[in-house]
């Protein structure tokens, strides 16, 4: 591996850094995805956000996108494609990157997403794999958003979850990474695919400690709790969940209970870890980020995470 790759996918942190000749650090990373809302343009803003999160995650801004589109064209037109370009051409908009190009494929299924670029301070990565005993964990969005878009393709989502969860997924994790970085956290990832415990669990063993969760302080979408179990699960979760069994002591939860900390996010939070969690609370509280301390690193099994306590009802 050339010196000047800083961060690749040996410690499975968000993207990839690059060591420039001036000392900043180029962050590089790509996602796409299906639709998981009906509605094109929102899906295209979930998408732009969700390709950004991963350079926030590093403590990175974006600076430039690439468009990845896979479309019918034979079934759908091509005007709700445009859609769902302007979609992300507005969230990119509104992060200030410049949408420079990209590429697009004829496809049976449609997908969508980015190739983002950034930069960080090489001095101020944040890194998946730093995180010491005796850290605060801190997660800047609510859970359940994997199990509110499968309610929403099985139509059984209410408009407020629809709403709710469009406005989650549409929103930056820039203000959460500019909070990260003033109060000098000492690891950070976002809650995406892997869902929390998924997330926290690679974070704990790539540092070499253990993490306890604090079950009732997790945030839940409006009836996600209620649309688990009824098992309007997605199959991601239900995975999740299989691969976290070794390492986690889920304690009294119930499996919904337990399938909602392994949810599969789209375009989820932060997950923090600071050993200064007052001012981590003062910087994310200024920066307008409504943030939950939901439980802690320790001295332990590397990647073992135990959980205390009940989810409350979102």
């Amino acid at each position: 591996m050339p010196r000047e790759v800083l961060v690749s996918a040996e410690t499975g942190d968000d993207a990839a850094v690059y060591l420039l000749p001036d000392g900043r650090g180029l962050v590089a990373t790509v996602d796409f995805f299906t639709p998981i809302v009906d509605d094109a343009y929102d899906w295209g803003r979930i998408a732009a956000a969700n390709a950004f999160s991963d350079v926030y995650a590093m403590g990175g801004s974006p600076a430039i996108a690439l468009n990845l589109a896979s479309w019918p064209v034979d079934d759908l037109p091509l005007e709700l494609l445009a859609r769902v370009l302007q979609g992300g051409q507005d969230v990119a908009n509104e992060a200030g990157v410049a949408v420079v190009g990209g590429h697009s494929i004829t496809d049976p299924e449609p997908k969508y997403g980015m190739v983002a670029l950034g930069f960080v301070s090489a001095q101020r990565i944040v890194r998946n794999s730093t995180a010491p005993a005796g850290a605060a964990l801190f997660l800047t969005k609510p859970l359940g958003l994997g199990i509110i878009t499968t309610a929403i393709k099985r139509e059984q989502a209410t408009d407020l979850q629809v709403r709710t969860a469009v406005e989650v997924m549409t929103t930056l994790n820039a203000n959460a990474a500019g909070a990260m970085l003033a109060a000098g956290a000492h690891a950070g990832t976002d809650v995406t695919g892997f869902g929390l415990l998924g997330h926290l669990q690679k974070m704990a063993e790539t540092s070499g400690v253990a993490a306890t969760v604090f079950a009732g302080a997790v945030r839940l979408l409006p009836g996600t709790l209620d649309l688990a179990r009824a098992d309007v699960v997605p199959s991601g979760t239900k995975r999740n969940h299989a691969y976290l069994r070794p390492f986690v002591d889920w304690g009294e939860l119930t499996l919904p209970e337990q399938l909602v900390l392994a949810d599969a996010q789209t375009s989820g939070g932060l997950l923090i870890a600071s050993t200064n969690p007052e001012e981590m609370r003062l910087r994310l509280v200024e920066l307008g980020v409504q943030a939950v301390e939901i439980g802690l690193t320790e001295a332990g099994d590397p990647g073992h995470v135990g959980v205390e306590g009940r989810l409350a009802p979102g």
